[in-house]
């Protein structure tokens, strides 16, 4: 299989699993750093479909949760019983316009954005029956086979230059989600390797987030949250007054703001079953080309023919960011790489960052890593050195 990103996605998953195990029609569903479910795949997803998950269907599905959460594949008759079927949600959502009865959720790592987990649907008719084991096991495997080939693919998209920032290790876990008896939900045990300061500081925001809840349905912010090492970390937090999928009462979704590269590398095909957002990922693409000269909003907006107040509305509301905390992301990105070559000084590595000068550029690098650049670079070049000893 070519790793080509151009011809390999998530929207060829359904074509590769088709050997393994009949089903009549199939879905992808992803994670996103805004809380949530989104539909991803595949272009002709029925918009009924998307629009109830959008419109809030995600905090029903328990199917995918419980196969996300659990990192195992889901029949639906596992989580839903057929005395309640004919009234839930997701069947009367989704199954019902397809003319299905059965449903399989298989675990996905990242079918959209690197951390942020999802989920394949496959479907059958009531004459096709529901999936055996054996057939559960034959795609678990495909999928698992998918998901190599897609991993590979992006890391060789990603420039090798930018593995450097990786000195100050990135947080395994994601997306955490905290219930209202304050109990942490991650994919498997992923729980227990989360730094132990981040742990405890997300576990607090939740309960304080809980004894303030007001009657906002959804709430969203961001707050930064340093770990044990001092890094500073960027989370959505997004707080849902009812989650049914995860149980009774509210949930608190901790969500780490994806690097900017990140974004940079979703193409418009990865999300096909969501035009709208599709089609923002021209001017994310556009965004981390130009970002140290500061292009305008309305400069941005016109790389997708929308006004700037509906650009800006929709890119907050889709991607958990605003158009300016993106270009900021891609400069402080670009500054940890400059810092780190350590050939340049601080006034050269504002300006060719896009900062006004070098005071405003020390300023919103402390905001946003919790450490002035030359701390950051001084600590950075201790954990490298403290690396390269330990694996002579």
């Amino acid at each position: 299989m070519s790793t080509t990103r151009e011809v390999l996605s998530c929207r060829h998953l359904l074509d590769q699993l088709r050997p393994a195990a009949h089903f009549a029609q199939g879905l992808v569903l992803s994670t996103l750093p805004r809380g949530g479910l989104q539909v991803a795949q595949p272009a002709n997803a029925s918009e009924s479909i998307v629009k109830a998950y959008v419109e809030g269907l995600h905090a029903q599905d328990s199917l995918t949760w419980q196969a996300i959460l659990e990192n195992q594949p889901v029949r639906l008759s596992e989580v839903v019983s057929e005395s309640d079927a004919a009234s839930h949600p997701y069947v009367k959502n989704v199954l019902a316009p397809l003319g299905v009865k059965y449903a399989l959720a298989l675990p996905l790592n990242a079918p959209v954005l690197e951390g942020y987990p999802g989920a394949v649907h496959l479907f059958r008719t009531a004459d096709q029956g529901d999936f055996t084991d054996a057939e559960v096991t034959a795609l678990q495997k495909a999928v698992q086979i998918f998901e190599v080939d897609l991993s590979q693919a992006r890391q060789s998209e990603r420039p090798s230059q930018d593995q450097a920032t990786g000195v100050f290790a990135r947080p395994q876990v994601r997306m955490t989600i905290i219930d209202g008896q304050l109990k942490a939900h991650t994919p498997g045990d992923a729980w227990t390797n989360v730094d132990d300061r981040l742990r405890s500081q997300i576990v607090e925001q939740a309960e304080r987030q809980f004894q303030t809840l007001n009657g906002h349905e959804v709430h969203l912010d961001r707050v930064n949250l340093p770990d044990s090492h001092g890094d500073q970390w960027v989370f959505n937090r997004v707080v849902y007054k009812n989650y049914p999928a995860l149980g009774d009462g509210p949930v608190t979704f901790f969500c780490l703001q994806p690097e900017c590269l990140d974004w940079s590398t979703v193409k418009s095909a990865d999300l096909q079953a969501d035009p709208e957002l599709s089609r923002l990922m021209p001017a994310v693409r556009f965004m981390h080309a130009e970002y140290s000269r500061g292009p305008t909003l309305t400069e941005i907006a016109q790389q997708v023919k929308l006004s700037p107040f509906h650009f800006h509305r929709r890119f907050t509301e889709l991607l958990g960011m605003t158009p300016k905390q993106y270009m900021l992301a891609c400069q402080i990105h670009q500054a940890k790489k400059e810092l780190l070559a350590g050939d340049k000084g601080l006034a050269t590595i504002a300006k060719d960052c896009g900062f006004a000068h070098q005071s405003h550029f020390t300023s919103r690098f402390k905001q946003a890593t919790g450490l002035t650049p030359t701390r950051w670079r001084r600590m950075a070049e201790q954990r490298r050195g403290q690396e390269q000893n330990s694996n002579n």
